[in-house]
């Protein structure tokens, strides 16, 4: 999730947890403990690939931040002892700030390496856009009545109250995902459609509109599905291209780790000589902020592979289309067409897998 949404959940739970004893700094000090995982984007690891694959890795693993938690809670009692509390609850609001952190993570689209150093692909449940206004607002509302009115009973009562709404609120998305799922399954059944990967996420600051995608072979299906339709979404068959990239990609790094970040949910392009792949899962068609020309192919089709990866500039976002989203959302019958904002952004246009 964005930097806002961590500090003000870290900042509710310190002041949760230990705000009757430390007032307003529980507050402060819990908005820094939640950035903390967040820290890794300092690091250079190498490549575009490597930068993005990289992050939520070591930072966000379950076994590092468990130690991590008992250390600075073994710090805490050791340098700045308080007598009116426990070292295990110390230990515990230190242990939910990170794990809260690094849980939300991993219900967004990106991927969290959760189990880090194993080798297991990265948790992406997608059941909540990486900024949703709905989850973030109840806590920073309860966080700023802290900061101004102070950590007394009331205090402490809007910060539990904010975390039990969030928490709610987060269960509801993932009902969400299962109705999209279950309506893309539905569609892709009517259409005859058998896929080696699915994938569903809410569009951009909401959980009322989802995007469904399922990958077959050299073609995508991609459609959107609101709590409010009636009927399975209309699926626009899209260009993949993966058996024309695979010579040209053969033993390149990048492209293996990519696959294993994103399960698969890729495509790819020839642009300006150069095989650019796509991570499909984020953005949407005509606009995905990750992608990498991972190979050069000459006048004669050699092909050549691009050691350091840097990041493929993404398109301008027009952040009108968001109103065109919301009108779909409460609206089926609402004109929104895939294929079209797929050609006018340069990707290649799409036609119709299944009709209503």
């Amino acid at each position: 999730m964005d930097s806002l949404t961590q500090a003000v959940l870290g900042a509710s739970i310190g002041g949760a947890m230990l705000g009757r004893w430390h007032g307003r700094k529980a507050l402060v000090l819990g908005a820094v403990l939640g950035t903390l995982p967040d820290m890794d984007v300092v690091i250079d690891f190498g490549d575009a690939v490597a930068d993005m694959t990289y992050h939520r890795g070591f930072s966000h693993s379950l076994f590092v931040l468990a130690g991590l938690s008992l250390l600075l809670a073994w710090l805490g009692r050791r340098f700045r002892p308080h007598p009116d509390y426990s070292a295990t609850r110390l230990w515990l609001c230190i242990w939910l700030i990170l794990f809260t952190h690094v849980l939300l993570d991993a219900l967004t689209s990106y991927g969290t390496q959760l189990f880090w150093p194993l080798t297991s692909a990265p948790v992406a449940i997608s059941s909540i856009f990486i900024i949703d206004p709905l989850y973030t607002l109840p806590l920073l509302l309860a966080v700023i009545v802290g900061l101004f009115a102070g950590m007394g009973s009331a205090g402490l009562r809007w910060q539990r109250t904010a975390l039990v709404v969030s928490s709610v609120y987060l269960l509801s998305t993932l009902a969400g995902k299962q109705m999209a799922e279950y309506r893309l399954d539905r569609a892709l059944a009517l259409a005859g459609i058998e896929t080696e990967q699915r994938f569903s996420s809410p569009t951009p600051f909401n959980t009322l509109l989802w995007r469904v995608v399922a990958v077959d072979g050299d073609d995508y299906y991609e459609g959107l599905t609101s709590w409010l339709d009636g009927e399975p979404p209309e699926l626009v068959r899209l260009p993949r291209q993966y058996s024309q990239a695979a010579t040209a990609l053969e033993g390149s790094r990048q492209h293996a780790r990519l696959r294993w970040f994103t399960r698969d949910m890729l495509r790819y392009d020839l642009i300006e000589g150069q095989w650019v792949v796509t991570d499909l899962r984020l953005g949407m068609p005509g606009y995905h902020p990750f992608r990498f020309a991972l190979a050069r192919v000459a006048e004669d089709k050699s092909s050549s592979l691009i050691a350091e990866t840097e990041l493929w500039p993404a398109p301008e976002a027009d952040f009108g289309r968001l109103a065109d989203l919301f009108n779909r959302a409460v609206d089926s019958d609402q004109a929104f067409s895939l294929a079209a904002l797929a050609a006018t952004l340069d990707d290649a246009p799409g036609r119709i897998a299944n009709e209503r």
